[in-house]
């Protein structure tokens, strides 16, 4: 049993939108992710898509609405929305939370992989 940093586990690593899985957490991956530009217009059919800021600025685009979230702000994106996260920083870290084995796409074709840090 080990602590976990947040700013120690983004040091890690330098790449953008690729989640990185810092815990595990009642069957659900932790992970830390870099977010650099947009994402692509996702949805994830069956979860809850779990947004946390830790480092800069980002905007969940909806379709009917964008959210723009701060540092220390958190939005859930309900299962079967579509959305688009982007950042409105040069960089933004964001805590992810996921059931294990979902993926980041919405889809497992087009999905990165997630790697333990």
């Amino acid at each position: 049993m080990n602590k976990v940093t947040l700013t120690d586990k983004l040091a890690q690593f330098d790449d953008h939108w690729s989640p990185r899985i810092v815990a595990d957490y009642n069957g659900n991956d932790v992970m830390l992710a870099k977010f650099s530009g947009e994402f692509h217009w996702h949805s994830h059919p069956d979860t809850d898509d779990f947004f946390l800021v830790v480092q800069g600025r980002v905007a969940i685009d909806l379709p009917a609405q964008t959210l723009e979230l701060d540092v220390g702000d958190l939005f859930v994106v309900p299962a079967g929305v579509a959305h688009r996260p982007r950042a409105l920083s040069d960089e933004a870290a964001v805590l992810l939370i996921e059931p294990k084995g979902t993926p980041n796409t919405g889809d497992p074709a087009t999905a990165a992989p997630k790697p333990r840090l």
